[in-house]
């Protein structure tokens, strides 16, 4: 099997991105719709905002997948972050996703003082489910009609992973009332 290579996007990318977003394997799994606009795509690539990372996955030169990661300004939300990925309908089954996933967390572990790394997911889409929980994510909630597909609500779950250091295993708060540390109220 061919390395699979993680990169940050550079604007030539953009054609590449447009590929994938156009096919429909992609977009209906994605909140994207069909006809992506590639004057836009090309905006997106060349100016990427602060606090915003493009990775893309290559595998023997040719961009394959692509995952941007956001983590939020807001004062009380900046050790949260989001992200979205999508890989080429060609290329799926052959650990792209997992590579992105991978250096995404060493990112938001490593690099970024990330603690909780959030996601929404149409709930019918079983494959990528399955990887978030690989990487640690749980379900936190459902959200019912969540957008439209093919003309109909589709549900998606909220999910989410928070850096083993912040709640052990149990779930218990690290500052427990006593500790010293406010975690709540005046």
């Amino acid at each position: 099997m061919s390395e699979i290579v993680i990169r940050h996007a550079v604007p030539e990318d953009a054609a590449a991105m447009h590929r994938i977003l156009s096919q429909p394997e992609t977009y209906a799994d994605t909140l994207q719709i069909p006809h992506p606009s590639l004057p836009l795509l090309q905006e997106r690539f060349a100016n990427v905002s602060a606090g915003r990372q493009r990775l893309v996955a290559c595998i023997e030169g040719e961009m394959v997948g692509e995952m941007y990661l956001e983590v939020s300004d807001r004062a009380r939300r900046r050790h949260t972050a989001t992200f979205g990925l999508c890989v080429d309908c060609n290329y799926r089954g052959r650990g792209v996703a997992s590579a992105l996933m991978q250096e995404m967390i060493n990112l938001c572990d490593n690099w970024l003082s990330v603690e909780r790394i959030e996601l929404t997911v149409f709930a019918d889409n079983e494959r990528a489910i399955r990887l978030y929980q690989r990487f640690g994510f749980e379900t936190e909630g459902l959200a019912k009609g969540f957008a439209t597909r093919n003309g109909r609500k589709v549900d998606a779950l909220y999910m989410a992973r928070l850096r083993a250091t912040q709640i052990d295993s149990v779930g218990n708060n690290p500052f427990p009332a006593g500790s010293g540390v406010c975690t709540g109220g005046y």
